[in-house]
C-alpha cells in the first residue's frame, strides 16, 4: 500500500512540475507574441500620422479626385478605431488597398509627382511599410511558435485548462493585398 502511495505521489509531483513548466512556457510565449503585436500598433500608428499631410499634399494637386481622398481618410479612420488582430488585418488591408489607389493618382499628375513634399511622405511611408512587414515577420513567428506549443503534447492537455486554449491569429497581408503587391511590380522609367 506504502509503495503506491509512493508511486502516485511521485506522478502526482511530475504531472504538477510538468503542468508549471509547461504554463510558464506559454506565458512567455504569450508576452513574446503581444509585444511582437505592440510593435506593429507603433508603425501603424506611425503610419496613420502620416496619412492625414499625404491627403493634404494630393488634395492641393488633386482635389477633385474627392473620392479616392474619402476612401483614405476612411480607411485611416477605421484602421485607427480597430481593437483586435482580425479587425486591425482587415482595416490595414483596406488601408493599403486606398494608399495605393492614392499613389496610382501620382501618375495621372506630374506636378504632384515631382512635389517635394509629396515624394518626402512617400519615403516616410516606405520606410514605415519596410518596418512595418519585419515587424508583421516577428510577430507571425511568435504566433507561430505560441500556437505549436500549445499543440504540442501533452501541453494540449494544460493549455485549455490555464486558458490558453485557443490559437493566436497572423497578422496577414489578406489575399487582395498580396496579390497588389505581386502583381503591380515597381516600374523603372528613364
Amino acid at each position: 500500500m506504502l509503495t503506491i502511495l509512493i508511486i502516485l505521489g511521485v506522478i502526482i509531483a511530475l504531472v504538477l512540475v510538468f503542468g508549471v513548466g509547461a504554463y510558464n512556457r506559454l506565458v512567455g510565449l504569450d508576452q513574446r507574441a503581444d509585444q511582437a503585436f505592440a510593435d506593429i500598433d507603433v508603425q501603424l500608428k506611425q503610419r496613420q500620422d502620416l496619412i492625414p499631410n499625404l491627403v493634404e499634399t494630393v488634395k492641393g494637386y488633386a482635389g477633385h479626385e474627392r473620392g479616392t481622398l474619402e476612401a483614405v481618410t476612411a480607411a485611416r479612420s477605421a484602421a485607427a478605431q480597430a481593437t483586435s488582430v482580425n479587425d486591425k488585418v482587415q482595416a490595414e488591408n483596406m488601408l493599403t488597398g486606398a494608399l495605393g489607389r492614392l499613389f496610382a493618382l501620382s501618375e495621372a499628375y506630374p506636378d504632384l509627382k515631382a512635389n517635394a513634399n509629396f515624394q518626402q511622405l512617400q519615403a516616410e511611408l516606405s520606410d514605415i511599410e519596410n518596418k512595418l512587414a519585419a515587424a508583421r515577420r516577428f510577430f507571425n513567428n511568435a504566433v507561430q511558435e505560441f500556437n505549436a506549443v500549445r499543440r504540442q503534447f501533452p501541453t494540449i492537455l494544460f493549455a485549455g485548462v490555464v486558458g490558453y486554449g485557443s490559437d493566436k491569429t497572423f497578422f496577414d497581408v489578406g489575399d487582395e493585398s498580396r496579390v497588389a503587391m505581386n502583381e503591380a511590380p515597381p516600374q523603372v522609367k528613364f
